[in-house]
């Protein structure tokens, strides 16, 4: 652990940052493991505005998700079910296939405020369903996030080269 690195934050103390996209997807995101000097697990704050998604629904082939809903109420998409979900859930997100995707949508009146656990294993590999897509990372420096893979790649099946294009 560094210098800089204690291993206790309040929540209260961690830095946000806005990330949003089109009408559906808004979020104020704060990671908390490199704050305390986590290496093997991520936790991150998660703020969601009413109606509002913070991630496209997806299903990671390796890494394991786990979330504690903190305050507000909303919707566990996952698979084909979808789950009403309140203040005190605590949800888990296992590795798998397209068919166990998850997605957290704050269907309520106030801000869903949620903790995000997870195993930081790398290479990746997550399906998206809704829009039919895949991503690749590797190389995920210890205290970033999976943007900021060296190796990254995002695209939709049939799009694939053969092993000897090229050579």
């Amino acid at each position: 652990m560094s210098e800089t690195e204690k291993p206790i934050v309040n929540l209260a103390n961690v830095p946000l940052h806005a990330l949003s996209h089109g009408e559906k997807f808004a979020v104020q995101l704060g990671r908390i493991g490199p704050l305390i000097g986590a290496k093997k697990l991520g936790c991150s704050l998660h703020i969601v505005p009413p109606g509002k998604i913070a991630f496209p629904f997806h299903a990671h082939h390796v890494n394991e998700e786990m979330f504690l809903v903190l305050q507000g109420n909303g919707t566990y998409r996952c698979g084909t079910e979808t789950f009403a979900i309140c203040e005190g859930d605590v949800i888990a997100a296992p590795p798998g296939d397209g068919s166990c995707a998850h997605q957290i949508i704050n269907s309520g009146s106030e801000n869903m405020r949620y903790l995000a656990f997870s195993t930081r294993l790398d290479p990746e590999v997550v399906e998206y369903p809704d829009s039919n897509k895949f991503a690749v990372s590797s190389m995920v420096p210890e205290n970033e996030g999976p943007w900021a893979a060296r190796v990254r790649h995002i695209g939709r099946p049939g799009t694939s080269l053969d092993y000897w294009d090229g050579e």
